[in-house]
């Protein structure tokens, strides 16, 4: 009996699974989290693993991050599959993509990256954006959400100091036109510090919208963070 109903729970296990994979194949996400971050959180967070692209220190700004599709209950698929890694249909914006989306790991992985973010996510949004279009949205919203400039723009600099959680939300808010959700690291110190920065983009990977929930196993902020330097 034991090992009848043991089996009966091992096929179902199964069939749920194949079920769950099944709808990460389905392309049935509700929206992007476009995310962008920023280096010296980063740095300060993996400084042994902190390093500049070939091409070197990039200027300061925030750089892209990743363009993650969500189910609508704040979950996400990923490692969707099907959707085979083309290098040679990005040379058109390759140089733009070294820029804006570089990677900071040591060693370099320069194009890793951008591999590993579309077979990761990217292959979960194939039915909606094929690899070019994917990508080429990313950058269309990094010149579109331009987060160094909302922050100055309300006397947040990178400086090393402390500012408000509320008052960083607001001023991105003030700038883009909608509320972000705001991720926090924190530096060897243990001071929480603002990381990475998300803003939710409908279907299409075009449009702004409200974030209608939080995304799930994101870490939270002290109310006062740390704006690090750019190193």
């Amino acid at each position: 009996m034991v090992k009848w109903v043991s089996s009966i729970l091992l096929k179902l296990s199964l069939m749920l699974s194949l079920a769950l994979v099944a709808l990460a194949n389905s392309g049935d996400f509700h929206l992007f989290y476009f995310v962008q971050q920023w280096l010296g959180s980063y740095c300060d967070q993996h400084a042994e693993k902190c390093c500049y692209p070939p091409s070197g220190k990039p200027p300061a700004d925030f750089s892209i991050e990743g363009l993650w599709p969500y189910f609508n209950d704040g979950s996400f698929p990923y490692n969707c599959g099907g959707g085979n890694f083309n290098e040679a249909l990005l040379k058109p914006m390759q140089d733009s993509l070294r820029r804006e989306w570089p990677s900071f790991t040591c060693p370099q992985i320069g194009r890793k990256f951008w591999v590993h973010e579309w077979n990761k996510h990217g292959t979960c949004s194939k039915t909606v954006l094929g690899e070019v279009a994917y990508f080429q949205a990313a950058l269309n919203l990094k010149n579109k959400v331009r987060l160094l400039q909302a922050l100055g723009n309300a006397g947040i600099r990178p400086n090393n100091q402390l500012y408000s959680l509320k008052a960083v939300k607001e001023a991105i808010a003030r700038g883009t036109g909608f509320h972000p959700w705001v991720v926090c690291n924190k530096n060897s110190q243990g001071i929480s510090q603002i990381w990475q920065v998300a803003m939710c983009v409908d279907r299409t990977g075009t449009r702004l919208i409200n974030c209608p929930f939080v995304p799930k196993g994101q870490g939270d902020c002290k109310s006062q963070i740390k704006f690090p330097a750019f190193y």
